[in-house]
């Protein structure tokens, strides 16, 4: 076992020396130091850098929480328990058609922030500050556009804050939260939606079955073929996920 292990060591040795002789490229070096600033200029890079990471780091909560990934998932989790599949389609397919359906309904908002804040900011044709504010503006028409009033409100008047003259001057902090609920609100109502012709089915099943004198038969056994096969002849994928782009103005 040694002398195998020594046998590796020595390959790896041997190869790695290979591709360095064979590599004709420079391969650039990387130097970490903490140095004291000397302008304002180095201090605001630093705090760029600390923001970036920041919104890096909150990078999964902003893509569940301000785009239509909530209504969307929740929408096809209620999908499967009406169906009464268990784990099929598994949370892998339902995430990832979410996710995708998400990067399609939120391209035009991403496209604005694009054009009109990153890309200035990139080319230094705009303070960080100022693309910031211009960042939000096709963001908050977005949540608002989502958002009910009585749930605003609530956010307004849990915050304490002077009541805002226009929606514009609504805060993130309370327009986020705001459009997470009725996110949620509006993915039940269309899971209750959802539920109604499945559970039908189940009813006329379990009674034909208690009828028959099978009530030792699971009713879930005999009704779920035809849930499925309801499914299949209205091209419900296809019908739901039209309702769902629809319902975001797509």
């Amino acid at each position: 076992m040694r002398s195998k292990t020594i046998c590796l060591i020595l390959l790896f040795w041997i190869f790695s020396a290979g591709f360095a002789q064979a590599v004709t490229f420079p391969i650039p070096s990387l130097e970490l130091n903490v140095q004291t600033a000397t302008t304002p200029e180095e201090v605001a890079v630093v705090l760029e850098i600390i923001a970036l990471l920041t919104v890096l780091a909150l990078a999964p909560a902003i893509l569940i929480l301000m785009t239509p990934f909530t209504r969307l998932v929740v929408v096809f989790h209620f999908l499967r328990q009406a169906l009464g599949t268990q784990s099929s389609p598994p949370n892998q397919v339902i995430i990832g058609l979410a996710l995708f359906m998400t990067f399609f309904i939120i391209q035009p908002v991403a496209k604005e922030v694009y054009e009109q804040a990153l890309n200035p900011y990139l080319e230094r044709k705009m303070a960080f500050d100022e693309a910031f504010d211009q960042a939000q503006k096709p963001i908050r028409k977005f949540l608002l556009l989502n958002t009910r009033e009585a749930d605003v409100a609530l956010f307004v008047k849990g915050a304490d804050m002077k009541k805002p003259e226009t929606r514009d001057d609504l805060s993130l902090l309370v327009l986020i939260p705001a459009y997470v609920i009725s996110e949620l609100k509006t993915a039940f109502i269309i899971g209750f939606v959802l539920y109604i012709p499945f559970l039908v089915i189940d009813m006329v099943v379990a009674s034909v079955l208690l009828a028959m004198g099978m009530m030792m038969l699971p009713p879930v056994m005999i009704s779920l073929p035809f849930k499925l096969m309801l499914f299949v002849l209205v091209d419900g994928w296809h019908l739901i996920s039209g309702s769902l782009l629809k319902s975001f103005g797509v």
